[in-house]
């Protein structure tokens, strides 16, 4: 059972006394995620990026996959020696844009964006084969290359993508075209894989995820099955990717080699998280979206099997990953060479990889594990890479994306409009639309709050229907008031989240006296006969503080982060005296907050006293015995999400700490 933080004074206002239980408490159930289609989000910081996300960001996505001949590959007309040839992941980004629009459709229907889907599901289901398959490169580019290599060429992934699309605009419109097309090809890939057919699993894990996905949505009890087939499959001996090589021609297998095999000739089977069968992986390795989606599926599969070996196969992992190689942004993967995994405490700063999809797949999976262990240590880290890892990869004006996203730039370092592997858009654009399932969870009798942002939900406390009304600035202002409406009044929980970073917080309903308790695993619960129109009230004091990584992370020694709340600030060389590396942050120095309402869209500001190492003196020395000496000098910080929008320059999260 977690307890509350060291210094934690947690006051509970407590209008009336909890029911007593003799019987003690029941087993607690896995949580239910409240689904996008019954929340709604108004407030000043999400309710405008969101906006942006749907009317901008889903656009221009179209637009691009428009372009760039992704959508056009489904009218199969490609022919040898033309330009542009449909690419092995094209349908994944197809997929993705479905996926994102369908959850802005359910927020506010468009009919243009809604007939841009049906034009293109109906491409779709033209392409389909009659035995099921569908896929745009290799119906036409490759056809005698079908399910010959897993590993590498996307097949399975494009696959699970197309079922992510399907169930939410099925969830979203209600349609069944492209939900009765996937599920076509979901009995193709289920007819030929499986215990006594074929052999394999997917080099890029998201089929397991989704197959989950649609077996919630359809009742087919196979995709679930078929989902626990790909699992199992993993880290067999010799690989099962390994095995694919033996099919290949020279040249396919040296693109093969390229991704899995070491410069010394051993195969590379961390980089596909292959390297062990799942219930005995310890350590996030490898690719790091792939490890996301893989843990995310483990998760899926483990809590509906009841196969407590995959649960806590994943918990192993996420100790691991996030208090040795978990970035203070929610960044993951320091490594540009794989994408992802090094070893314990590498994190440079200036060469940070921390793809956006993987963030975001952070995200995923943490929301995942949170539903199963009733955690706040799991909200701590999806808000973290939310607010942080994530949001940074999508510009303000919702048309420009990181694929990477370092913690220190010489200047160089810019968004895009585009890119040859877009997978980085449509992940972020997807997130955003469904943020609204991230919020809040339901059981019978508990109502859980997870993230603070204005906004409604409807949930369904087992019979019971309860609306929570949220009214908050957060993340500017830690106080959030909640307006608790029963269709009917009655007794229920209502368990709202203590951050991690919250060192003290105060919870009061309808203004009544407190008394003193604590969290229970991050959660203030409290439970009455909840009436229509009370209000509770949270507070959450939001002090600027230093963040000093573990000793072990050489790249961090002596230096501090900035943090406030949930954001994490960095230092950008147009605010700043340059350059940045010069600046010192002494223990004493006062730093304070403001925030500029006409800065970057609306943010906070940390400001206050810090010194800079002066270069006067040194003429044409290159190295001196003297200390150099320190000028006064005053820093500027804007939340890291928000960096990249001015003038190009310097930035850095990690400033030198002195006394």
């Amino acid at each position: 059972m977690k307890t509350a933080p060291p210094g934690l004074a947690l006051l509970l206002a407590l209008a009336a006394p909890p029911p007593t239980n003799p019987a003690g408490p029941a087993a607690p159930a896995r949580l239910s995620a409240v689904p996008f289609t019954r929340v709604t989000i108004d407030d000043a910081f999400w309710a405008p990026r969101r906006k942006t996300n749907c009317e901008v960001s889903v656009p221009h996505q179209y637009a691009m996959n428009k372009e760039t001949g992704r959508i056009d590959a489904w009218r199969l007309q490609w022919k040898p020696g033309t330009e542009p040839k449909p690419h092995i992941f094209w349908d994944s980004d197809v997929a993705k844009w479905i996926e994102s629009a369908s959850y802005c459709l359910a927020e506010k229907r468009d009919p243009v964006m809604e007939g841009h889907i049906d034009d293109v599901v109906e491409l779709m289901a033209k392409a389909q084969l009659a035995d099921g398959y569908l896929n745009s490169h290799f119906i036409q580019v490759e056809p005698e290359m079908r399910w010959k290599n897993l590993g590498h060429w996307h097949e399975l992934y494009c696959a699970g993508h197309l079922m992510e699309a399907a169930v939410a605009y099925f969830q979203a419109t209600g349609k069944r075209r492209m939900l009765d097309v996937v599920v076509r090809y979901a009995d193709h890939i289920d007819s030929w894989f499986g215990p006594g057919r074929h052999d394999g699993t997917s080099g890029h894990p998201e089929v397991e995820l989704a197959l989950v996905k649609l077996y919630r949505a359809t009742g087919e009890k196979r995709y679930l099955d078929l989902a626990l087939f790909f699992l199992d499959r993993r880290g067999q001996k010799p690989s099962v990717f390994q095995r694919e090589m033996e099919h290949l021609t020279p040249e396919q297998a040296a693109n093969h080699r390229a991704f899995f095999v070491r410069p010394d000739g051993s195969f590379d089977t961390e980089y596909s998280q292959d390297q062990l069968p799942v219930r005995e992986q310890t350590v996030p390795v490898g690719h790091a979206v792939r490890a996301m989606y893989l843990y995310s599926g483990m998760a899926d599969v483990g809590a509906l099997t009841g196969d407590r070996r995959l649960i806590d196969a994943d918990l192993r992992i996420w100790d691991a990953l996030t208090t040795r190689r978990m970035y203070v942004t929610g960044g993951i993967g320091p490594s540009g060479n794989n994408e992802g995994f090094t070893a314990d405490y590498d994190l440079p700063n200036d060469t940070a990889y921390c793809e956006t999809c993987a963030s975001v797949g952070l995200v995923f999976w943490a929301h995942r594990l949170l539903q199963i262990e009733r955690d706040a240590r799991y909200a701590d880290v999806l808000e973290r890479a939310l607010y942080n890892g994530a949001l940074a990869g999508i510009a303000l004006d919702g048309k420009r994306f990181f694929y990477e996203n370092p913690l220190e730039s010489d200047g160089t370092r810019h968004r895009q409009g585009w890119f040859g592997c877009a997978c980085c858009p449509g992940n972020i654009s997807r997130l955003l639309a469904s943020l609204g399932s991230y919020v809040y969870s339901e059981a019978p009798g508990e109502a859980w709050v997870h993230l603070y942002a204005q906004g409604r939900a409807t949930l369904d406390l087992g019979g019971r229907k309860v609306v929570l009304a949220q009214r908050t600035r957060y993340p500017w202002d830690g106080e959030v008031e909640v307006a608790v409406e029963p269709e009917t009044p009655g007794p229920f929980a209502l368990r709202l989240r203590v951050p991690g970073w919250a060192r003290s917080a105060t919870v009061s309903v309808n203004g009544g006296p407190a008394r003193p308790a604590s969290p229970v695993n991050g959660y203030a619960r409290i439970e009455r006969e909840w009436k229509p129109g009370e209000r509770v009230t949270l507070v959450l004091p939001m002090p600027v503080e230093r963040v000093r990584a573990h000793p072990a992370v050489r790249q961090d020694a002596g230096l501090v982060a900035l943090q406030r709340g949930p954001l994490v600030y960095c230092l950008e060389g147009v605010d700043n005296p340059a350059p940045l590396h010069r600046l010192l942050l002494p223990s004493g120095s006062s730093l304070t907050a403001r925030h500029e309402a006409d800065l970057l869209g609306g943010v906070t500001v940390v400001e206050g006293p810090a010194e800079r190492v002066g270069d006067s003196g040194w003429s044409s020395a290159l190295y001196r015995v003297a200390e150099p000496p320190r000028e006064a000098a005053r820093i500027r910080a804007v939340p890291y999400y928000a960096w990249d929008h001015r003038a190009p320059g310097e930035m850095r999260v990690f400033l030198r700490a002195v006394e």
